[in-house]
């Protein structure tokens, strides 16, 4: 189960990953946690077209369908409104009855409710900062976090399924500056312009979030990439996203990476594979994932360091 924020976050994070566990023969479950309402149009070839500026959330609707199809996942919409970006110095406030400000066991709630649906032994989601500061990827946090927690216990939430304890939580580490780093230098040897050169010069001095799993995906990067485009509205096909070509990506970079959070199995921070630890007869077993009292063997979540207030 992949929890994001948005529609066409699954598509940037994790999608070929998502593509070779479905070519594995796993189910995949997205779950956006809101419609993308406030989202603005980012792809310029798109700015002025009067019919996606009437109906952006209907066409954010049917890309996220399309990108569900290309990827060969199940998807399902949690339901609640996105919070958009807020901008400025101070920033204004968030509007009321957007997600990030819904009261945390709300999105919860309904989060475990497809937890015990669907009944995963793997989910990821965003690092405490949300991979980076927008609000809704910061509650996407939170609610995983704590609907990982809670989706095992059958006194909480009672009325939301039968309990089902996944068994690992994992953050999305795809945007490292090593990654960007890799393909910068590729596009300069290749005698090519890069855009990432500036990215690179802004970065701050925070150290790199760990990376305990590497999940080789290259076979996959061009249904990554097939999947993005389909978010028309918010890929521009002449972006940084397409500026080094597949080839060249699976030479540098063949991984998508992996932080993980929390396990209920033990393991190392050398894995290949988001199963690592899971033994076969208990992937096998439905029983032996939903014990309540399974303890968690690892537990590197790090309180949320930044906030955003009404």
């Amino acid at each position: 189960m992949a929890v994001h924020a948005h529609p066409d976050d699954e598509s940037s994070k994790g999608a070929a990953t998502m593509a070779r566990y479905r070519a594995d023969g796993h189910p995949v479950l997205v779950v956006s946690c809101t419609g993308g309402e406030r989202g603005d149009v980012l792809n310029p070839q798109l700015e002025d077209d009067i019919h996606v500026q009437r109906d952006i959330v209907q066409v954010r609707r049917e890309e996220m369908r399309r990108a569900a199809e290309i990827l060969d996942v199940e998807h399902t919409w949690l339901g609640f409104v996105d919070s958009g970006l807020p901008e400025g110095d101070p920033r204004p406030p968030l509007p009321d009855g957007c997600f990030a400000l819904e009261p945390l066991e709300v999105p919860t709630e309904a989060l475990v409710r497809e937890i015990r649906r669907f009944r995963p032994h793997v989910m990821t989601t965003y690092d405490e900062n949300g991979g980076y500061p927008h609000p809704d990827h910061i509650m996407t946090n939170r609610v995983s976090v704590e609907a990982f927690l809670a989706a095992g216990d059958a006194d909480r939430f009672p009325d939301a399924g039968e309990p089902w304890q996944p068994l690992k939580l994992y953050y999305n580490q795809g945007f490292s500056k090593a990654r960007l780093t890799a393909y910068h230098e590729a596009l300069l040897a290749r005698g090519a312009e890069s855009p990432f050169g500036d990215w690179i010069a802004r970065w701050d001095e925070q150290p790199e979030r760990p990376v305990t799993t590497r999940v080789a995906c290259s076979d996959f990067f061009a249904v990554r990439d097939e999947a993005l485009l389909a978010h028309r509205t918010q890929i521009d096909p002449n972006g940084s996203f397409f500026a080094l070509d597949l080839e060249a990506q699976a030479e540098v970079w063949p991984t998508e990476e992996y932080e993980l959070a929390l396990s209920h199995v033990e393991t190392d921070d050398d894995e290949d594979d988001l199963f690592a630890g899971i033994p076969a007869e208990v992937a096998a077993a439905d029983a032996l994932a939903t014990r309540a009292d399974l303890p968690l063997v690892r537990d590197d979540r790090i309180a949320p360091t930044v906030e955003f207030h009404v």
